[in-house]
């Protein structure tokens, strides 16, 4: 069971004949997670969990409305999700995926919303992710959209790892570990087992091993440490991928004529940012 973390407007609450109005020049943003072990003490529902929650709280800050989150994604891999070794996983063929998001995608571009944010929060779901919206880009059903697609951890910089926690073994292997781990004990303390174990020799990224043996590329399903995990380190991560989210959108960081939109928002001067740390805007 996930909770709605920030309160943003749900799509899904307006009726058909409010629901383009509603959005016309407006931005919305679905959150796409997964049913995955996540060892012994955190629930399958992490992926889905942090997605909806990060996307909950960029859509608060961007007036923006959400989608409900999308639970089923990409197999696990065992060197960055432990694989299909461990029971609870639930998920669909890579082929199957990239269908299924081509066609929401096609369906969510006949609405007449300005911006479109696509948060992530499974590791495996990202490259499919990627193509189906290519291949809407391809046919033109984007033209006149705003893109943001992105897997949350994608916009933590690297000084925040660097100062948060030592010995950072890289994304593919936080599975399960100090990140998630921290960041349940904020959102969902009641869903987090009294358990901390470490695993001390996380994978390495990019290869693929067969046959596996996951006793030695896990323990138990996770791939790092959960050493040092605590409430307030989730709070702070989650706060730093908000800033950096909504920073990066309302820039327009990286589009073509972003700053001509009518509907950029600008944020509060005097709030604070990652991007903008002495809380002025340029």
């Amino acid at each position: 069971m996930t909770t709605r973390h920030s309160g943003a407007p749900l799509l899904t609450d307006l009726t058909s004949a409010q629901v383009a109005d509603a959005v016309r020049g407006r931005t919305v943003v679905w959150p796409i997670g997964a049913i995955e072990q996540h060892g012994p003490h955190l629930p399958l529902s992490v992926d889905l969990i942090l997605a909806e929650a990060f996307a909950g709280e960029i859509a608060k800050e961007l007036d923006a409305f959400t989608l409900p989150a999308q639970a089923v994604g990409a197999r696990s891999l065992p060197q960055s999700g432990g694989g299909l070794h461990f029971p609870g996983t639930v998920y669909v063929a890579g082929d199957t995926l990239v269908r299924f998001l081509r066609e929401t995608l096609t369906a969510l571009a006949a609405l007449p919303m300005a911006r479109l944010i696509v948060v992530n929060g499974h590791y495996e779901n990202e490259p499919f992710l990627f193509e189906a919206l290519d291949q809407v880009r391809e046919q033109g059903l984007l033209d006149g959209t705003e893109v943001f697609a992105f897997s949350w951890w994608s916009l933590v910089r690297d000084t925040w790892t660097g100062s948060e926690i030592p010995r950072f073994p890289g994304w593919h292997a936080e599975h399960a570990g100090v990140t998630e781990t921290s960041l349940m004990l904020h959102l969902r303390p009641d869903l987090v087992t009294d358990e901390r174990p470490d695993h001390d020799n996380p994978p390495r990224a990019g290869v693929y091993l067969h046959p596996v043996d996951v006793g030695q590329t896990t323990n138990r399903g996770i791939l790092s440490s959960t050493s040092g995990a605590d409430a307030g380190l989730g709070e702070k991560l989650l706060r730093h991928v908000v800033d950096e989210a909504t920073a990066m959108v309302r820039d327009g960081a990286g589009l073509l004529l972003a700053q001509a939109h009518p509907d950029r928002r600008r944020p509060d001067p005097q709030r604070r940012t990652a991007a903008h740390p002495e809380g002025k805007q340029p």
